[in-house]
């Protein structure tokens, strides 16, 4: 579910990096081991830099990396290494490698340890301590402010979200003094916070209405429910795109800005950055994709039941969207433009029901499944007590990386 989205939303946000248990420096440093003097190089990927450019920086023999190249080539290729990601390189008195260290990513790390018959290497899991979070919050101006600062807190309003994403537009139906309660994994690595990880609970009041979530896994596949146990999930989302407001609403009489005429707009518009992605809100298989007049660049797509979806003024239509194409719903089909008749960047967005226009916001849609009723008694306790954790948070309880004091998973 929107992961398409938000792959692109992360695209520019920096790597956030990790305090390991051994210093990152820029200097080397000395210190004594088993009689044995070494040399320890501690440092984080610079843009642009690669393994070759390090070992000419501290003069370390280049015929060594190639044998660390060798020696990890089945488990991590060395040249895939990206900035911002701290390493580690021990030498001894003689200026040999002794170990390589290297953050793959948040969760793995690339060791290589020189043994008897040359280098071994092995990537190993980065063992966190996980704890429950407790957080809560008022809604003010948008949902990232009010989640607080941060990656880490970003991410966490983008996956509150996509949990809701079949029932609120995050944009459009926030109020001010909205609230919110989450419980959700939180990771620590010597006492310190560094991500967090599922939303296990949450409750979220909207406009005047409450909104619950509970994670729940059965036979293999992991889904949020409500307090019956049925499936968030709807055929359709609440909008084809993330972050945004609508510039213009349904209605069936609006002056049109360059015609000068009032005319019906049987449709929203979102007001959103050039470029930014388009998603399709339900599974269903494309009817057109191209240019149409006033549309401009185009894509329909026809879902069950008789609905279509019309996603209009693209600036580009996503490679491989073509007609006859099976999309999934969240698929990105194509991004924000302003083609055909258009002031500037927009999406316009329909939804039909057999050929007529319908207003997407009041559209009732029926849920998905729902938890077996041979389950129902698991799932009974596992919301009983992430309802006695929510019912703990206050809101503003604002999660800041470093500074939570929260309770422990037991």
């Amino acid at each position: 579910m929107r992961k398409a989205v938000m792959a692109v939303i992360f695209l520019g946000i920096a790597f956030l990096i990790i305090k390991t248990n051994f210093n990152i420096t820029n200097e080397s440093e000395q210190f004594p081991s088993s009689g044995k003097v070494y040399r320890e190089i501690c440092g984080t990927i610079k843009r642009g830099e690669t393994l070759f450019d390090i070992f000419k920086k501290y003069s370390l023999d280049i015929k060594e990396l190639f044998y660390l190249k060798e020696a990890s080539a089945n488990i991590h290729k060395l040249r895939e290494l990206y900035p911002g990601r701290p390493y580690k390189i021990i030498i001894d008195e003689n200026n040999k490698i002794n170990s390589f260290t290297y953050w793959i990513n948040e969760d793995s790390i690339l060791n290589i340890n020189r043994n008897e018959s040359g280098f071994c290497a092995e990537k190993k899991n980065v063992e966190y301590e996980r704890r429950l979070e407790h957080i809560g919050g008022t809604i003010k101006d948008n949902l990232i402010s009010s989640v607080g600062e941060g990656k880490e807190n970003l991410m966490l309003a983008l996956q509150l979200s996509d949990i809701f994403a079949w029932d609120i537009d995050f944009t459009t139906d926030l109020r001010n003094g909205d609230t919110f309660k989450i419980v959700v994994e939180g990771y620590y690595l010597d006492g310190e916070f560094k991500k967090y990880g599922e939303i296990l609970s949450t409750e979220f009041f909207n406009n005047g209405v409450t909104f619950y979530a509970y994670r729940f896994e059965y036979d293999g596949r992991t889904d949020y429910y409500d307090t019956e146990g049925r499936s968030l999930r709807k055929a359709f989302l609440k909008a084809p795109l993330s972050f945004r407001r609508i510039s213009s609403g349904f209605t069936g009489k609006r002056f049109h800005p360059i015609l000068k005429i009032y005319r019906p707009h049987q449709g929203l518009d979102y007001a959103a950055p050039s470029g930014a992605p388009v998603s399709s809100v339900g599974d269903g298989t494309v009817t057109f994709a191209g240019y149409k007049g006033q549309y401009g660049k185009l894509v329909v797509i026809k879902h069950p039941n008789n609905y279509k979806t019309y996603y209009g003024h693209l600036s580009k239509i996503e490679k491989g969207i073509t007609k006859g194409i099976k999309i999934t719903q969240g698929q990105i089909i194509g991004y924000v433009g302003t083609t055909g008749l258009s002031t500037g960047p927009h999406l316009h967005y329909e939804m039909r029901i057999n050929n007529n226009p319908v207003n997407p916001l009041v559209v009732k849609l029926t849920r998905g499944t729902s938890i077996p009723k041979t389950l129902m008694a698991g799932f009974r306790d596992f919301k009983n007590e992430m309802d006695a954790r929510l019912a703990l948070i206050t809101p503003p309880v604002f999660a800041f990386a470093g500074e939570n004091k929260n309770s422990r998973l037991q």
